[in-house]
């Protein structure tokens, strides 16, 4: 890899960093932060469905799995929020290493491995729903105590960068996928698995290899989720929106892409702020909204905006050329 590869994720990275020191209102510090949260999330699903061509509807498992673990560790165990984000991105790792290992070495593919986490998603909710140690139904409440040790800062900008951090080290995941062995042999896996398997290809290590990091990706923006909101119950932390945001992100942005599923979530939320700006917040509004954008998308860029934009670019460069 070259430090040319590297150019639009350090541009992205720096006008992102910008951002919360711009003069920007409560509100759009919000929608910064959680923008940036569904980014991560995106992105974790991006690897496995964009990379590797697994289509998951029930990302919400490795999401709430990180979410729950880095605030039980805290409230139960006083564990500091650093060792608690390691933990709960492990944890996340784990299962999402169960889910690929039970379904890939039963053969599920398609629309039956996309049930299959939608439905270990919805088991876990239901759980968590009625555990004592998560709290129940009303949820876990991380005590408030500003500090660098527990990761919560009264300045909301100095969570943000960090945020952007975070979002940096995914973007240069992807970045190795699109220029790595490993990220080839999910390609290939993605393409044809009978052809990748004919070749070599170790399709069931593949496989739960992008299953496994996807979900420690994933499971990293839960538990910033919950440090940012300091709260998580069984409907957020394994709701099924978090599994539909991050597809909506990573399709519309462009799947098997580094800024995609960047793109993706800016769009969807700059937009979805923009209809309820001048909606008057009628409800389900925004939700239409993303309908509509996932329709055009699949109808008209089924490559995303970022396959658009490639196209756009190089009609212009090759009129540039001949001029």
């Amino acid at each position: 890899m070259s430090t040319r590869d590297f150019i639009p994720a350090l541009v992205a990275l720096v006008i992102l960093a910008a951002l919360p020191f711009a003069g920007l209102s409560g509100s759009l510090m919000n929608l910064l932060i959680f923008t940036l949260i569904v980014t991560m999330t995106a992105q974790g699903w991006n690897i496995l469905g964009g990379f590797g061509g697994q289509t998951s509807f029930g990302h919400a498992a490795f999401f709430g799995t990180g979410a729950y673990t880095t605030a039980i560790l805290q409230i139960t165990f006083g564990i500091n929020a650093w060792a608690g984000l390691v933990a709960g991105i492990a944890a996340g790792a784990l299962v999402g290493a169960f889910i690929g290992a039970v379904s890939f070495r039963s053969g599920l593919r398609g629309s039956y491995f996309a049930l299959v986490t939608l439905a270990f998603a919805e088991v876990l909710r239901i759980c968590a729903n009625s555990a004592s140690f998560t709290g129940g139904a009303a949820g876990l409440l991380v005590p408030i105590d500003y500090g660098a040790w527990n990761l919560q800062f009264e300045d909301r900008r100095i969570f943000a960068l960090i945020l952007v951090a975070f979002v940096g080290v995914v973007l240069l995941i992807t970045r190795w996928l699109e220029r790595s062995r490993f990220g080839a042999h999910l390609v290939a896996v993605r393409e044809n698995e009978e052809a990748a398997q004919a070749l070599g290809v170790d399709v069931f290590r593949v496989k739960l290899g992008g299953i496994t990091l996807s979900a420690a990706v994933t499971a990293a923006a839960g538990c910033l989720y919950t440090q940012n909101y300091l709260f998580i119950d069984a409907n957020v932390a394994y709701g099924t929106w978090i599994s539909i945001e991050a597809l909506f992100a990573a399709i519309v942005g462009g799947l098997g892409t580094m800024l995609g599923p960047l793109l993706g979530a800016v769009v969807l939320h700059g937009l979805s702020e923009i209809t309820k700006t001048f909606s008057g917040n009628i409800p389900g509004l925004d939700l239409a909204v993303f309908g509509v954008i996932l329709v055009l998308t699949v109808a008209f860029a089924p490559t995303g905006i970022t396959g658009l934009a490639s196209r756009l670019f190089g009609r212009r460069r090759t009129r540039t050329e001949d001029a």
